[in-house]
């Protein structure tokens, strides 16, 4: 997984691979996919939380995000959630677009969330999906 983010994940720092296994060592945590597009996330009642959603850039553009967004969506409902929410960087427009086509509405705005290198920081988008709709 870490090798996939870092792949995927070019303008913030890549989850490490000790990240990653203590986030999975977690009992509330979950991944679904596999090497090449993976979701990982929380359920914690009936609230789940996309923490990472990640596609290698050679398996991009074959519908493989969205898939998994499904896929992750089901487990949820199966562990009790009846709705999720996740962050994503206002100018991630692929992730954007992505999250929209999957049901999610902008819930909320955190200002100068993500630093960003070679400019200014970048907003972080809240956004939440009821389950049960899609």
């Amino acid at each position: 997984m870490a090798a996939t983010h870092a792949a995927a994940f070019t303008q913030a720092r890549p989850w490490s691979a000790e990240e990653f296994a203590a986030l999975l060592e977690q009992r509330f945590c979950h991944v679904e996919g596999d090497r090449d597009c993976f979701a990982l996330f929380r359920v914690i009642a009936d609230e789940a939380e996309l923490l990472t959603i990640a596609t290698h850039p050679e398996a991009r553009r074959q519908g493989r995000a969205r898939a998994c967004m499904s896929r992750w969506h089901e487990r949820a409902q199966e562990l009790g959630a009846t709705y999720a929410v996740l962050e994503v960087a206002a100018d991630n427009a692929p992730a954007c677009a992505l999250y929209e086509g999957c049901g999610y509405v902008q819930s909320g705005r955190r200002t100068g969330y993500y630093p960003r290198p070679d400019a200014g920081a970048c907003d972080a988008l809240l956004m939440t999906c009821n389950l049960s709709q899609g």
